[in-house]
């Protein structure tokens, strides 16, 4: 071939490389973003440093606050299935008629009314997020607590292409390894550990094994850590840190707890810093929360937990300590840093804000309930929420009592169903609900009342009814 002849060869090769870079470049720049869920278990709202506290130090979450934005008004269910339920669905746990933990609390003759019968798994005929990510060509993985039903119903037959320590149950068998219970099968997806190896420990190293192996795609991630959840255990070095730094003038002083949350933090960085170390920050999608509020009465050893003041009660009431939870988001180039809002949103929303960043809002099926956060986290538009709905018909085992709740602008409104009475409060000037406005504003009651009414009707919220079995002086244990 004549060197002329040779020299263009060359060109159009280079050229032809050129053009495939830039092509692959323009595909890079197009790629859906990864997402990475955090899901805590029984963290209270004001269990964070950035949320107030002095005593439980959070360094890795107060810095993806300070890099993302921060919701000071979420709400989620006041115990955890349901809040599970609606994130993976988008679906009002009214309307999946999951409205308890499961599989729920029973039954007993101190109470005045009987609960409804709750579905006791996710219906495999809902599309969850997992689905519609994995058809759209993420990889997918949920690692840690599922609590949404058994064999047949697992995160793998919810649309995950991999599980890792999730299943029916809503308790760990331990937090430290071999992870066994009486009576109860080994995790799923963990092997042989090292004696000692702490639970939230393990499933951070296995998520951050997922981040690695699917670097090169995009990926969701769903963490769901069993912690803070009981049993209270934690690394014995860490609870004598907090032993010695427990004050007087502190709210909260449970050192085991404080331990946990610690260890809890430190997955948040490592995920974090996988992330970092491999160039996706800036493509990825993080978010933080958790699945209701802190549990703030004595249920075991090493209880209460927490406090969740200002917010008055905590798990299992429809008061705000029991619905208000973190939420953090951070997503570079999308989310300003260090902002904060206060405008009222569900957990639920979760659903259709993975879906809108993925590029997937058209997957959805009608009849979800979740509207996409995206215009407040870009200050792009309305976040379209009108009102914040809860329904809880069932008696709580930390003393919550069966009821239902609306929240819209500054006002809260509480229906308590064993006698009906209803409670009143502006949450906005009143965040810890000392004063009850129901006598005070009748009107605005009625009106919230009856627009809480017809909001269970649209989703077929189901009712409870009297207990035959009723006698007001019987014994009243918690059971779980």
């Amino acid at each position: 071939m004549p060197q002329s002849d040779m020299r263009a060869g060359s060109f159009q090769v280079i050229g032809l490389l050129l053009l495939a870079c830039n092509i692959f470049a323009g595909a890079s720049d197009k790629r859906p973003p990864n997402i990475v869920l955090i899901l805590a278990d029984d963290l209270g709202w004001a269990d964070l440093g950035c949320q107030g506290s002095p005593f439980y130090q959070t360094p890795h979450l107060d810095e993806l606050a300070a890099d993302g934005m921060r919701f000071t008004t979420a709400y989620a269910a006041p115990v955890c299935s349901p809040t599970r339920a609606s994130v993976m669905t988008g679906k009002h746990p009214a309307r999946l008629r999951l409205t308890d933990w499961l599989p729920g609390r029973k039954d007993m003759p101190s109470q005045k009314l009987q609960r409804p019968d709750i579905r006791q798994r996710l219906p495999r005929a809902e599309v969850t997020v997992a689905e519609i990510l994995t058809h759209a060509g993420y990889a997918t993985v949920a690692i840690g607590k599922w609590h949404l039903g058994g064999p047949g119903f697992g995160p793998t037959d919810q649309g995950f292409q991999l599980n890792i320590a999730g299943d029916h149950r809503g308790t760990p068998p331990g937090y430290f390894a071999p992870y066994l219970a009486t009576n109860q099968p080994p995790l799923p997806g963990i092997g042989e550990s090292e004696a000692g190896e702490y639970l939230t420990d393990r499933l951070t190293a296995e998520a951050e094994k997922f981040i690695e192996q699917n670097a090169s795609t995009p990926f969701f991630l769903y963490l769901a850590q069993y912690a803070v959840h009981i049993p209270i255990s934690a690394k014995t070095n860490l609870i004598e840190k907090y032993e010695a730094f427990r004050q007087p003038n502190f709210t909260h002083s449970n050192a085991v707890y404080a331990a946990m949350i610690e260890s809890l933090d430190e997955s948040a960085g490592r995920i974090v810093k996988k992330l970092e170390e491999l160039n996706l920050t800036d493509r990825t999608l993080v978010i933080f929360t958790s699945d209701n509020g802190g549990l703030s009465v004595r249920e075991g050893p090493r209880t209460p937990a927490t406090s969740n003041a200002p917010l008055r009660a905590g798990k299992g009431h429809l008061y705000e300590g029991g619905l208000r939870v973190p939420l953090i988001i951070k997503w570079p180039g999308r989310v300003k840093p260090g902002s904060v809002t206060g405008t009222p949103v569900a957990v639920l929303d979760l659903f259709a804000t993975m879906l809108d960043a993925a590029g997937q809002r058209h997957a959805a099926r009608s009849g979800t309930d979740s509207i996409s956060l995206m215009p407040l986290l870009e200050k792009s538009g309305r976040y379209r929420r009108d009102a914040i709905y809860t329904h809880y018909p069932h008696y709580s085992n930390q003393g919550g009592r069966p009821g239902s709740a609306i929240r819209e602008s500054d006002f809260k409104l509480i229906e308590f169903f064993e006698d009906n009475h209803l409670e009143l409060y502006n949450v906005a000037a009143d965040i810890g609900e000392t004063a009850d406005l129901a006598k005070l504003m009748p009107t605005h009651a009625s009106y919230l009342h009856s627009k809480l009414r017809k909001w269970r009707r649209r989703v077929s919220a189901q009712m409870m009814e009297p207990n035959p079995r009723y006698r007001p002086f019987s014994s009243n244990p918690a059971v779980k």
